[in-house]
């Protein structure tokens, strides 16, 4: 076994925090896992499509029943299933501004699970609501701005049509702010589809969360009249902070 492989089998455990940091994720910090501890959950994989911009990749699953607590908050009773990466350290505040970019795959097996909601990337807020979520509702990849804690407004990232079996490519630019000074500009596979000015956040400081999150798990029950929602599986790859656009790019091997 390599150097390479070496080091991405230790990744695939990925309970140790330090394990997970040995992605590379540009000026991010470290992350930790969030309310999934499941051996299944998370895992870095080589790349099965043979298309993504990185060797290895992440790899994230759901399954029925995948829910978890802790001291602040409870997926079981709130009617959510999920495995997320979620930064460690909440330390973007206003005045920031960054760049932020990954890539996500949607196997063509995928089961949409709609009228529950799956969250595929949010910024959240340290101690308060979720600002910008990315979704996957009854079709395809959107953008809600979710600023003012409800989504005020919605935008569409990638058609349904075009969602499974290729990797798309997420880019953001992002200014924080409580003022309207502020600006969220997204691209999709290279097209610009976003590009808002005014207040960016609302509280202390902004995280990012990705990976596969699930809500409101009983309106998919009761609107199959099944017991459980299907196993779910994303992939995300080069998922990256930098100051600049370019500083996002995959390391060349």
């Amino acid at each position: 076994m390599n150097m390479n492989r070496s080091v991405f089998a230790v990744v695939a455990a990925c309970g140790l925090l330090a394990a997970c940091q040995t992605v590379d994720r540009g000026t991010f910090g470290s992350f930790q896992r969030s309310l999934n501890n499941t051996s299944h959950g998370y895992t870095v994989v080589e790349d099965p499509t043979g298309t993504a911009p990185t060797a290895m990749v992440e790899r994230f699953e759901v399954r029925p029943g995948d829910c978890s607590r802790n001291e602040g908050w409870d997926d079981c009773k709130k009617d959510r299933e999920r495995s997320e990466l979620s930064e460690q350290r909440k330390t973007t505040g206003a005045g920031q501004e960054w760049w932020y970019g990954w890539s996500l795959y949607i196997p063509d097996d995928y089961v949409n699970v709609y009228p529950a909601k799956v969250a595929l990337g949010q910024f959240h807020q340290d101690g308060s609501h979720v600002i910008w979520m990315f979704k996957n509702h009854d079709g395809g990849y959107h953008l809600h701005d979710m600023v003012p804690d409800f989504t005020r407004r919605q935008h569409e990232l990638i058609p349904a049509a075009e969602m499974r079996g290729r990797w798309h490519r997420i880019e953001v630019h992002a200014r924080w702010s409580r003022d309207d000074d502020g600006f969220f500009k997204v691209w999709a596979d290279g097209v610009q589809k976003v590009d808002y000015a005014g207040k960016t956040m609302t509280a202390r400081a902004v995280y990012f969360k990705y990976g596969l999150y699930r809500t409101a798990v009983s309106r998919y029950k009761f609107s199959k009249s099944v017991d459980e929602v299907p196993t779910q599986i994303v992939y995300y790859a080069n998922v990256k902070r930098s100051r600049t656009r370019e500083g996002l790019a995959a390391a060349t091997p």
